[in-house]
């Protein structure tokens, strides 16, 4: 067979495509276990950071040993025991695209956009002296081009925001993607999610908030150029906070502490 003959060239192809497959899938197979793993630190990370408990000069499991992950039942607000729901084998993703294990939103009440939402969620409990200090959600919605995952610290009384961190999102850089700016996470520190009736007040502005006004504690300021991404934090924050999502549960640990 001539070298330079087309079913020499065909061969050729085929051989370096097959041994090229061959490579990248074994690559993949053999990376996956620590791709998984980087996966769980970095979110063990960003809990940490929502909480301000991180500090980078501390290993990481370590200061993780502060948090208690429970599964919480979004349903009745109530905890449930790892015989009903292992945190070590949860798959909150998945779970919220079974239809077994989840439900779907009508549109009126979605404002995340999500679509459907799971029976099941993860939360992080942070105590001190066996009293709750902090608790941390699993936040995430619609922004303008992808849905951002994140994170919600709530301090002890349940209404002041300890921080808000994203982990995953694909929202454009310079633009939504400014949700990662630290000063702008910054800005959610302090602010308070309800008013004085507990209606659902924290939100996204489209400009910059004016400190003088009393709604101002209520009010972080929009990112430029990214009103939908804006927007976007706003809804899937409220929608968290409110009955589709984590209200119930937050309503049991308020009766909790004044007991």
């Amino acid at each position: 067979m001539q070298r330079d003959s087309i079913a020499n060239t065909i061969g050729v192809a085929l051989c370096l495509c097959i041994v090229c497959s061959v490579v990248v899938s074994t690559a993949a197979v053999v990376l996956r276990p620590a791709q998984e793993r980087n996966k769980v630190m970095e979110r063990k990370r960003n809990i940490l950071q929502a909480a301000g408990l991180y500090t980078p000069d501390k290993p990481l499991e370590e200061l993780f040993k502060q948090v208690e992950t429970r599964i919480v039942d979004l349903r009745t607000g109530e905890f449930v025991e790892p015989s009903v729901v292992n945190p070590e084998t949860f798959n909150q993703r998945a779970a919220a695209r079974d239809l077994a294990t989840s439900q779907r939103l009508p549109s009126g009440e979605d404002a995340a956009g999500i679509g459907r939402r799971e029976n099941y969620s993860f939360v992080y409990l942070i105590r001190r002296e066996g009293r709750l200090a902090q608790i941390v959600l699993p936040i995430y919605g619609k922004g303008l081009w992808s849905t951002l995952y994140g994170f919600l610290a709530l301090d002890a009384d349940l209404d002041t925001v300890d921080g808000l961190t994203f982990y995953e999102h694909a929202e454009t850089p310079g633009l939504g993607g400014e949700v990662d700016n630290p000063d702008w996470k910054q800005q959610w520190v302090g602010k308070q999610i309800f008013d004085d009736e507990g209606m659902i007040r924290i939100q996204v502005l489209r400009g910059k908030v004016n400190e003088e006004q009393p709604e101002a504690i209520h009010q972080i300021d929009g990112l430029a150029g990214a009103t939908i991404t804006s927007r976007g934090v706003s809804n899937l924050v409220q929608f968290w906070l409110g009955e589709g999502g984590f209200a119930k549960l937050l309503e049991n640990l308020r009766k909790q502490s004044s007991s």
